[in-house]
């Protein structure tokens, strides 16, 4: 039986892959990127992570046993496992941990963005940042009315 975590990439010719793509690519459930991460941060523990990602142990650990699915995991649990691991020095980003729960990738979050647009604000001069502000009061106006 075929391994489930193998993908293999649509080919548009039979016989000629994608341009730049490996034709199966191996998919790391969460389980697996747990695992591997986990690795890489010596003295940590599953233990150490729940609690310092918010999770419950016996959540994070039925996770990691493949004992409790991982499509509805909330948004903010996977994010917060990246910071934790980052923390501890071990590279990860937060497109790795939606893949392997199965879930969308979503973009820059509500304080990502916000954070954003403050460094853009911050850059411009006066002028542009009091031009900025009457620009979004309109667009606020406008988005009441529509």
């Amino acid at each position: 039986m075929a391994d489930p975590r193998i993908v293999t990439n649509p080919q548009s010719r039979p016989g000629d892959p994608e341009p730049g793509h490996d034709p199966q690519r191996r998919v790391e459930d969460l389980a697996g990127l747990l695992a591997r991460l986990l690795a890489q941060a010596p003295g940590r523990t599953q233990k150490d992570l729940a609690i310092e990602a918010g999770i419950s142990y016996p959540t994070l650990n039925a996770w990691m046993n493949r004992t409790r699915g991982t499509s509805r995991i909330d948004p903010e649990k996977l994010r917060a496992m990246v910071e934790v691991f980052r923390r501890w020095g071990v590279r990860t980003t937060p497109k790795e941990f939606f893949e392997a729960a199965g879930r969308p990738v979503p973009g820059p979050s509500e304080d990502e963005r916000e954070a954003r647009l403050l460094k853009l604000y911050r850059q411009l001069p006066e002028s542009r940042q009091r031009a900025l502000l009457k620009d979004a009061e309109a667009m606020l106006q406008v988005s009441r009315i529509v």
